[in-house]
């Protein structure tokens, strides 16, 4: 068995036995020296001596150099330096349609501090509060008194960065990062999203397109988008000012080319600044026309009528009879602005009519009903590459009152993009094809689903043109611009019922309206959340008072951005009612 004297000796020395040992052979090399005097022999003595430094400098730097090696190679291992910190994901540069940069990586820095190498904790603090007036006061201190090296605070522009290297301060380093820059600011900054500081897209289209995007950063290559700047800032500028004037809680907007999907603008307001997100309400960061849904009202009766048209169940000189209340059960639904007569279904569509409209929707049967709303992208979220695309709130029961309820946008809640992407497939010809945010080359053809024949979207083209010439649209035409839409007007859902006076208003519109299918379109839809009615709606807050005349705007706005030719013989043919026919208001059941 080993003895304890044994185990001692073959243990490695300590620092301090090295040392001693160091200690002697100095001493022993001194009294070589001694003894070489006393012989006689001084040269020997020289030699002896300059070997003796020599060897000294050489064990003492060997020593420095073995100890800034471990240092270096296993200090953040034992946890005594910087703490770990992500690697940055370099993103491509991400542009509209016509080359107008919307998002880049831009050098920013990240500012580290080692505790240990400060010489007055005092004067680094103040020093450092003075050129970096934001900081967090709990972070710096800590960071001042951790021992050891760790990250400050980063995305640190260059002028920021050199007013605290201007400070001179032992132990503050910098590293460079990349930083995602939005040079827009607050435009357009829901469909462009924002990424984390490590470069993860997290909303909007740096979300959506995060994967292409950064396999593109390798190669200096920028992903366009299918966004055009010029549509985007009249739609935006128009929501704002409709959100003004009417004081609404929200607005909405989007714009797309129907025949191939593409969504030029979409705007959500209010907005919120990507480059400085957290300092908006959090609510301003939720984009509603995706991620939020809602009883859209008349709007849904453009869908009921594509139905029944393509079904065969009705045409547009069927009489419907709405010269009474309907009765479905224990329930009654009443028009609003009641005509108490039959109409042709054509007049259904004109004077928005809940009762003409819930009768073409029995005719046509739950079925039927059923089958093309599925087939319109109404029950499922709508297809594009937007995670904040959300998945409706569709009834279970499809009972004669849940399709009443439903033919006139009652009792199902949907997006303000499920709605755009449906509109498309009714309108393009009867091709359901998917929205995209990315922009499709030239010429480049586009698959989708027939999911009505050409004949009836020429059909619901000519209604939606009627609708604004003699309908609840009057307030939308834009002069020369064959404009066609549908008004919307919804009670708010609320705890035991509706909220009478809090509506969600709609136009849907669609230019031109004229000419065959495959005729380029574009759609526009405007929403706003709970507008309130001003001197110039005469105590109306329906959709025909402020949602038709915001869409109006922006097609007369966008129409040489995407264009659409003004036709003088449509100007001159238009006859525009000077107040619009009073839509019907959906809501409560009466």
């Amino acid at each position: 068995m080993m003895r304890e004297d044994e185990a001692a000796y073959r243990a490695p020395p300590s620092l301090q036995q090295i040392w001693r040992r160091i200690v002697e052979q100095v001493w022993r090399v001194e009294h070589a020296f001694e003894r070489s005097r006393t012989a006689n022999r001084a040269v020997d003595d020289t030699r002896v001596r300059i070997f003796g430094v020599l060897t000294l400098f050489a064990l003492g730097f060997i020593f420095l150099s073995v100890k800034a090696g471990a240092v270096a190679l296993f200090s953040h291992a034992e946890g005594d330096g910087v703490e770990a910190t992500a690697p940055v994901e370099q993103r491509a540069d991400l542009t509209d349609r016509n080359g107008m940069l919307l998002a880049l990586d831009v050098p920013h820095y990240g500012v580290y501090v080692d505790s240990r190498d400060l010489w007055d904790v005092s004067e680094a603090r103040n020093g450092l509060v003075d050129v970096l007036p934001n900081i967090q006061r709990a972070r710096l201190d800590k960071v001042l008194t951790a021992g050891k090296r760790e990250l400050l605070i980063n995305g640190l522009t260059a002028d920021q960065r050199d007013r605290v290297h201007d400070l001179g301060l032992p132990g503050v380093t910098f590293e460079e990062e990349a930083r995602r820059s939005y040079p827009l600011g607050q435009q357009a900054a829901h469909i462009i999203g924002y990424a984390d500081p490590s470069g993860k897209g997290l909303a909007g289209a740096e979300r959506g397109l995060d994967g292409v995007i950064r396999d593109a950063a390798g190669g200096n290559g920028a992903i366009a988008t299918s966004i055009d700047l010029r549509v985007q800032g009249a739609l935006e500028s128009e929501l704002h000012r409709a959100m003004t004037d009417f004081s609404a809680v929200n607005a909405m907007g989007v714009v797309t080319n129907i025949n191939t999907g593409e969504v030029l603008a979409l705007a959500s307001l209010p907005d919120f600044d990507p480059n400085n997100r957290g300092a908006s309400d959090p609510a301003n960061l939720v984009n509603h026309t995706g991620a939020s849904v809602y009883e859209m009202g008349s709007t849904f009766k453009m869908f009921t009528f594509a139905m029944a048209l393509d079904s065969h169940s009705a045409d547009l000189n069927m009489v419907v009879d709405a010269s009474h209340p309907l009765h479905l059960g224990p329930r009654i639904i009443h028009d609003f602005d009641a005509t108490n007569k039959q109409m042709t279904m054509e007049d259904v569509f004109l004077v928005s009519s809940n009762i003409g409209t819930a009768r073409i929707a029995l005719k046509a049967g739950k079925d039927n009903m059923y089958k093309y709303f599925k087939s319109f992208g109404l029950f499922d979220p709508a297809k594009i590459e937007l995670a904040e695309s959300t998945r409706p709130i569709v009834p279970r029961d499809w009972s004669e009152s849940t399709v009443a309820s439903v033919s006139f946008g009652a009792n199902i809640s949907v997006s303000p993009l499920s709605v755009a992407q449906a509109m498309g497939g009714i309108f393009n010809g009867g091709n359901m094809v998917p929205l995209t945010i990315r922009k499709h080359p030239s010429g480049d053809h586009v698959d989708g689903r027939q999911v009505i024949s050409p004949e009836t979207s020429l059909t619901m083209l000519g209604l939606m043109r009627q609708n604004v010439l003699r309908g609840t649209g009057s307030k939308a035409d834009a002069p020369g611009l064959r404009v066609g839409g549908k008004t919307g007007s919804a009670e708010k859902p609320e705890k035991g019922g509706y909220a009478r006076n809090k509506l969600v208003t709609s136009f849907a519109a669609i230019f031109p309206t004229d000419g065959p299918v495959g005729t380029p379109r574009y759609l526009v839809l405007v929403m706003l959340d709970e507008p309130k009615p001003n001197a110039t709606t005469y105590g109306f807050q329906t959709a025909g008072w402020n949602a038709a005349p915001t869409a109006g705007r922006v097609i007369d706005r966008i129409a040489p951005f995407v264009g659409v030719q003004r036709a003088k013989a449509s100007m001159e043919a238009s006859r525009v009612a000077a107040a619009p026919v009073h839509e019907e208001q959906t809501g409560a059941p009466h």
